[in-house]
């Protein structure tokens, strides 16, 4: 069994198809089905159904996989180790962020990170704060910033707390609310609201403060990140919304207000309490966070 099969067998799986997967590890077809019918052999199983319309995964396929994903990541972990033990830093650097992260210049530290390392292969993901959580168990994410209600606490990470921040009122500029200085929960609640999906780390604290006054609130248009859509619903009138003080700069053309009894967002970066990859401890360094302390 050789690394490189289970690279073939990742990347088929990734893609359901063996043409595209063969583009992506840069071989001809043939060779790449060649490869997966040995490692089939060799296995005795059948790790994919082939049809003409389709490629997927067998139940041995599924059990094969999680496992051909750890060793790939046991060898490039193996082979960073070796470099960062003769002053190199190689190997990959997986970044995951929710939308709103305002603590950190992402990009920029990025950028300066390449700037230092420019063997290490940057990867970034955009996603809720759970799930980013849970990636960063998992092993597919290395670093990750997070937006959590202060009720809340990074569970099986290591975490670092970057930054609190309270959250304001976004409105069109033509809204009766744009020419008020402040406003309350109470007043709020009369309006439709765009927020992201219920349940998830970047509502809670909304949804919380909301509860926690008594109040209801009608939360018509649900998005699943704080992207151009939810400032056009805000802009066109349709809906406000409640974001930290410190991205909705990031916004044009939405006025904002403060909200006397608004509830507050805490910013974390975190990463796993286990093992370190060499890429992502110089990433945090980056940051000003050493780990081992």
């Amino acid at each position: 069994m050789e690394l490189q099969q289970m690279r073939y067998v990742i990347a088929v799986a990734e893609t359901n198809s063996f043409t595209r997967a063969a583009e992506r590890c840069l071989v001809v077809q043939s060779a790449l089905s060649h490869q997966i019918a040995k490692l089939e052999r060799e296995l005795g199983a059948k790790l994919f159904e082939r049809t003409s319309r389709r490629v997927r995964l067998t139940p041995a396929g599924e059990a094969f996989l999680p496992a051909a994903r750890q060793c790939l990541d046991a060898a490039e972990r193996a082979a960073a180790e070796v470099a960062a033990a003769v002053g190199q830093i190689r190997g990959r650097l997986a970044v995951g962020l929710i939308p709103t992260v305002a603590a950190v210049d992402i990009p920029g530290t990025l950028r300066e990170f390449r700037r230092r390392y420019p063997h290490v292969r940057i990867s970034l993901r955009v996603a809720a704060s759970e799930h980013l959580v849970e990636r960063v168990k998992d092993g597919t994410t290395d670093v990750a910033f997070l937006g959590l209600p202060p009720t809340a606490r990074p569970q099986g990470v290591a975490a670092r707390e970057l930054a609190r921040d309270r959250l304001v009122a976004v409105v069109a500029p033509d809204h009766p609310l744009a020419a008020e200085p402040t406003a309350d929960l109470h007043r709020l609640s009369r309006e439709v609201f765009v927020d992201l999906p219920a349940g998830t780390a970047g509502r809670v604290q909304s949804d919380q403060a909301f509860t926690a006054a008594g109040l209801t609130r009608d939360v018509a248009f649900e998005v699943t990140t704080v992207d151009y859509n939810m400032t056009r619903l805000i802009t066109q009138g349709l809906a406000i919304a409640m974001l930290p003080s410190t991205y909705v700069p990031h916004l044009a053309g939405v006025t904002t207000i403060e909200v006397t009894d608004a509830p507050t967002r805490v910013e974390y970066v975190v990463w796993s309490d286990g093992g370190r990859t060499p890429a992502a401890t110089a990433f945090l360094g980056l940051l000003g966070i050493k780990p081992e302390q």
